[in-house]
């Protein structure tokens, strides 16, 4: 069931299962406006790859990673890629030890097969069932997810978001802190404090973020490393290496397999 609440929807959904699991697949450039739900939510995708926005943070998600989405947190997506994804919702009042952020997860091979097979069970299903046994592991994975590097800050500041959106349009963008203390009128210092205060990081580590996210949009889509890392605004394609293996742990080819 579907209830309007101002601009935003609300998802209710009243079965009595402690979880369940749904198969959704979306187009190239679908959208899913902003919306929350009555229950917990690890949205994965095992093909395509995801933006995910909330209000103030935005992640870039692509197959094998997720985001464990609290109930109650708005958030919007959009398919960079035809997506296939797979939803696991979880009631909160039947899990209480569950994450209590949203963030985003890795999802190891055990749960990857897991939701797979999870995806025909039907319910209802007897409590000592093989499908309940298969529910109550995926449960036991979902409090275990290892947390991940792809979030992308939002601040609220009309001055610094207009700086985020000018990187975000032209990710390649040069202009140095001192360029854009001239266009804003507005100190150097009182920038980076901005991005602190709004961001938790500085005005270089923002530009990175958003650069490197943007860089795995990219690259799961089949785009060479040599071309990313040249309209990113990388000096080669070893210094964009360098920078994606410090982050992420591993080179941009070896993220994906």
């Amino acid at each position: 069931m579907i209830r309007p609440l101002n601009e935003i929807v609300v998802e209710i959904d009243e079965a009595d299962w402690m979880l369940s699991v749904s198969a959704t697949d979306y187009p190239d450039g679908w959208r899913v406006a902003p919306h929350c739900h009555n229950k917990h939510q690890l949205i994965y995708a095992i093909e395509g790859v995801m933006v995910v926005h909330s209000e103030s943070t935005q992640w870039t998600v692509p197959p094998s990673r997720g985001i464990w989405m609290p109930t109650g947190q708005v958030h919007a997506i959009r398919c960079v890629s035809p997506v296939k994804m797979r939803s696991v919702f979880v009631r909160p009042d039947r899990a209480l030890d569950m994450p209590a952020e949203s963030k985003a997860v890795s999802i190891s091979p055990l749960l990857r097969e897991l939701i797979q097979v999870s995806t025909d069970i039907a319910e209802p299903y007897e409590q000592d069932s093989r499908e309940a046994r298969v529910m109550n592991l995926i449960l036991d994975e979902l409090k275990i997810l290892p947390t991940l590097p792809l979030h992308l800050p939002q601040p609220a500041d009309a001055r610094i978001r207009s700086i985020c959106s000018t990187l975000q349009e032209d990710p390649g963008d040069g202009s140095t802190l001192a360029d854009w203390s001239a266009r804003l009128n507005l100190d150097e210092k009182t920038i980076q404090r901005l991005f602190q205060k709004e961001a938790g990081m500085t005005f270089g580590q923002w530009r990175q973020q958003a650069r490197l996210l943007l860089a795995l949009e990219r690259i799961a889509l089949g785009e060479k490393i040599i071309d990313v890392a040249g309209e990113l605004g990388y000096e080669s394609p070893s210094a964009f290496t360098t920078m994606f293996k410090k982050q992420f742990g591993t080179t941009p080819s070896k993220f994906f397999d």
